[in-house]
């Protein structure tokens, strides 16, 4: 698959104008429509206005094959912790609301539970080996202190995910560290729980966070690995359309004229005149 041509189909064409001469003559061609410039993510020559002009150096960046693929495997990472931002912060907000309606509820569970528990006991369910119930009534048993503490950690955790979520989704290299640094923080625990049950819930989960890890460490280098930070940068520089015309034009102004012969002794200077005879 071509990342860059499905990047392009799905936000357009990435052409550019520099205000550099030479530059924009290697980035543009003539054609029967009009000139035609060159897409900086697919390579393609595009008839029509460029979408952008300036300096060189005032390009835009644009991802290009692998980086187009990466941006589309984070934002799912990201999609990932939206999710898990909508269920904690529902949580939090649910426990924070039973603090308040607490004696309604616990009336209410004092009143109806012996028929509820009447009435499934008559389809065969003892309600009271329910791990829901057993729940409820710890919850109603709870401080109110030990509560607020808890809807306190639900929010925390879901900004946390708030942040890491939208890290992933920009692309940015700061969200890549915060998103790989949580992420491990977070495995020893999940290995903790599978080691005294393992549930789908928990496998998919740990998982999820175990390929994010791997999968941003190895790929986006960090920490040093595979070369790091400059590494990484230096494949971005070698896969930019920009960057490869930049040093194509400096390489040809360094090459000078074609046929041309450097100046050399008595070349390019005024003759001196012939000694006079004796």
């Amino acid at each position: 698959m071509d990342w860059s041509l499905l990047g392009c189909g799905r936000s357009g064409h990435a052409t550019y104008a520099p205000a550099e001469a030479e530059l924009r003559e290697r980035l543009s061609a003539p054609t029967a429509a009009g000139p035609a410039w060159r897409c900086l993510r697919c390579g393609t020559f595009v008839p029509g206005e460029p979408a952008g002009s300036g300096p060189a150096a005032a390009a835009p960046h644009v991802r290009r094959g692998k980086d187009v693929r990466s941006a589309f495997i984070l934002r799912v990472f990201a999609v990932e912790r939206y999710f898990r931002v909508l269920i904690f912060g529902v949580a939090a907000f649910a426990v924070w609301r039973f603090e308040y309606a607490r004696a309604s509820i616990d009336a209410t569970f004092d009143r109806e539970y012996p028929l509820v528990r009447t009435l499934l006991s008559q389809l065969g369910y003892d309600v009271d080996r329910s791990k829901l119930v057993g729940l409820v009534q710890h919850a109603l048993t709870m401080s109110s202190a030990s509560i607020t503490l808890i809807a306190a950690l639900l929010a925390a955790y879901a900004a946390v995910e708030v942040v890491e979520g939208t890290g992933l989704w920009l692309g940015k290299r700061w969200g890549e560290y915060f998103a790989m640094v949580v992420t491990s923080l977070g495995l020893p625990y999940e290995i903790y729980d599978l080691a005294n049950k393992i549930t789908a819930t928990r496998v998919i989960f740990f998982v999820i966070n175990l390929a994010l890890v791997l999968y941003l460490v190895i790929t986006k280098r960090l920490f040093g690995l595979r070369g790091g930070r400059r590494a990484y940068e230096a494949r971005l520089r070698r896969e930019s359309i920009l960057q490869a015309t930049i040093t194509a034009a400096g390489a040809a102004r360094a090459a000078g004229p074609a046929g041309s012969v450097p100046d050399g002794p008595g070349q390019g200077e005024p003759a001196e005149p012939a000694a006079e005879p004796a």
